[in-house]
């Protein structure tokens, strides 16, 4: 990844390598099938999955009839939100060969990445037992050891992207 720089137009660019789009794509839907199955499963189905639980929250955690409320009158709205972030990463990497992809994004598609790039880190994180920050979390495997080493780099493409907004605004 070449990180992202802002442009004269107040838009920011970045770069991607081919391996690194295939990955951003896949996560992308992936995070967005959650949320839809998140917003459409029962609430005590809901919550026996940790990435479910971080990609729609409890409101109200002590009380779970007023949890189950709120969820019946948000989740539909949030998770098509989501869903409709992912769209924008997926159609800002659209390319027409398999070569490397210049992402230019404007503001409302940059503000997607972010929100985007924050609910794939939520699910990664769940499924690596990190909760808070300074978590090691779930190194068992090699598959464990993928998911935090593509947690770190999501964490500096989101990095890249705020300074890039930043500096673009600034």
């Amino acid at each position: 990844m070449t990180p992202f720089q802002p442009v004269a137009d107040g838009s920011v660019r970045g770069r991607f390598e081919p391996e690194e789009v295939e990955l951003l794509l896949r996560l992308a839907a992936e995070a967005a099938e959650l949320a839809a199955a998140a917003a459409s499963r029962p609430e005590e189905d809901a919550l026996t999955d940790p990435a479910l639980v971080r990609l729609l929250p409890d409101a109200y955690p002590g009380d779970p009839e007023k949890s189950a409320e709120f969820r019946r009158f948000t989740a539909d709205g949030i998770a098509e939100r989501k869903a409709l972030n992912a769209r924008t990463v997926v159609e800002s990497l659209a390319r027409p060969d398999d070569g490397p992809v210049e992402a230019l994004l404007d503001q409302a598609q940059a503000t997607a990445w972010l929100r985007c790039l924050t609910d794939i880190r939520l699910v990664l994180a769940a499924r690596l037992d990190i909760v808070q920050d300074g978590d090691v979390g779930d190194l068992s495997d090699e598959r464990a050891l993928f998911q935090r080493a593509v947690y770190e780099w999501l964490a500096e493409v989101q990095d890249s992207l705020v300074v890039a907004l930043e500096d673009a605004a600034g």
